[in-house]
């Protein structure tokens, strides 16, 4: 809870630093209160005492781990997308704030334990990004993400209320532990309780982009700025599978087989949307929409299993994932490429062997490419659940051979040594060499944390 207060205070200084149009102040305070967040937390895990508690956030060990890596994540971004901020030096303030603030509402999607706790985790983590998507004002494109994303939003969020009224007039409580018990119990049951949790389910595939409630991805990738982009990617995708794996195998663990059936099918549809649709795409954004659309549906396996090292292996993966997520879009920063056309991509590994080997090994990892991060993330996912779901896992696996196609073809043009007298000089920041060497050390080391 003391991390959460230092994420928020330090949101709110920024803001205000920001009427003095000094970037690099806002830079500073905003990586100073990330840092002392992350140390807080992390030793909150020796010493669980706390200054300020609330009965509605727990930082358990599992929360823990989940919101130390969304602030990781958090930080990584605002310091690699640094330069793109400081083009606005009078707006740097309200834009690396507004980050902040969402990351305030991931962890409280890591620590929820009751559902009211969660509504407001989600909404304060979704409404900047509502005002992030649209910042590039000048674009009709970023506006139209800002838009669809909203109006999107708002109705799944309609939805989840529903859904959550139906579950409360079912068991008379918002707590997730009281909820199950009323369902282990049998105490709730019934219509009432079943179409309550599927609607529930229904908006928390569209927080996390599954398909058939993917629709959304593509247009919003696409139209917004790559940092934000890749905070979606990262940060808003870690705490929606977090929240959707803490509320489905806790909470509805008992109603397995009222939501179990309908997950599988969206699992198979979703892998086969994502992979099928990207080997189509010409845009590096929506290309990345694309492929978490199908990591998302890789990652519902772990949620779908709920067995003991369910939260682990969900772990594992997204931090090969953020890594990997994190690494792409600030290279795309330092390319700076307003078409975002792949082909804008082609040389770049030959141009600045460094950035090439950093891209060849992002790509790579969330391909799923032993020995890197990804690879242990996707293994644990399928071998844990290949004795549940077979066919899912068989599926997943063939899919994931799809997606290695078009990584690889994406690795060829950014590697390809035609005519890269033409490939624009590439000026990376040493702030995005430090982002980068981070991500290069989280890909290779991150699968070995399970180990």
């Amino acid at each position: 809870m003391d991390a959460l207060i230092v994420v928020f205070v330090t949101g709110l200084i920024s803001m205000f630093i920001a009427m003095a149009k000094k970037p690099a102040l806002v830079l500073a305070t905003a990586v100073t209160g990330l840092s002392v967040a992350i140390g807080l937390m992390v030793c909150q895990w020796s010493h669980p005492y706390t200054l300020v508690k609330y009965e509605g956030l727990l930082f358990d060990h599992n929360a823990i781990k989940y919101s130390v890596l969304a602030m990781s994540f958090a930080l990584l971004v605002i310091v690699g997308g640094y330069s793109h901020f400081r083009k606005e030096a009078e707006h740097t303030g309200e834009y690396i704030s507004l980050l902040l603030f969402s990351t305030v509402g991931a962890l409280c999607m890591t620590a929820f334990t009751d559902m009211f706790m969660f509504f407001l985790g989600l909404e304060i983590l979704s409404i900047p990004i509502y005002v992030m998507a649209g910042s590039k004002k000048r674009d009709i494109l970023s506006t139209e993400a800002s838009l669809k994303y909203f109006f999107t939003g708002s109705f799944a969020t309609g939805v989840l209320l529903f859904g959550m009224a139906w579950v409360y007039g079912a068991t008379g409580s918002f707590k997730l532990a009281e909820i199950q018990a009323a369902i282990s119990l049998g105490t709730a049951q019934g219509a009432l309780l079943n179409v309550g949790i599927l609607m529930m389910m229904a908006s928390f595939l569209f927080k996390v982009g599954a398909a058939p409630f993917h629709f959304w991805s593509p247009d919003v990738y696409g139209g917004s700025p790559n940092i934000v982009t890749g905070f979606m990617a990262a940060v808003v995708k870690l705490a929606g599978l977090f929240a959707f794996w803490k509320l489905f195998t806790i909470a509805f663990a008992d109603a397995n087989a009222v939501w179990g059936g309908a997950l599988a099918g969206i699992i198979i549809l979703t892998v086969l949307v994502g992979n099928l649709s990207a080997l189509r795409q010409t845009k590096f954004k929506r290309l990345l929409a694309y492929s978490s659309i199908a990591n998302a549906g890789y990652a519902l396996l772990a949620i779908i299993n709920q067995d003991t090292q369910s939260q682990q292996n969900l772990f594992i993966y997204l931090v090969g994932y953020g890594f990997a997520i994190i690494s792409l879009i600030v290279v795309s920063l330092i390319l700076d490429n307003e078409s975002d056309d792949i082909e804008a991509y082609k040389g770049i590994g030959r141009k600045n062997p460094f950035i090439g080997f950093v891209l060849v090994l992002a790509t790579l990892s969330i391909a799923g490419v032993p020995p890197l991060a990804g690879f242990f993330g996707k293994y644990m996912v399928f071998s844990s659940a290949f004795t549940m779901y077979p066919i899912l896992v068989i599926i997943a696996i063939i899919t994931s051979g799809i997606g290695i196609y078009y990584y690889l073809r994406f690795i060829m043009t950014a590697m390809s040594s035609e005519d890269t007298e033409n490939v624009p000089t590439l000026k990376p920041s040493i702030l995005h060499y430090i982002v980068l060497a981070v991500c290069v050390i989280g890909l290779l080391a991150g699968g070995y944390i399970s180990l």
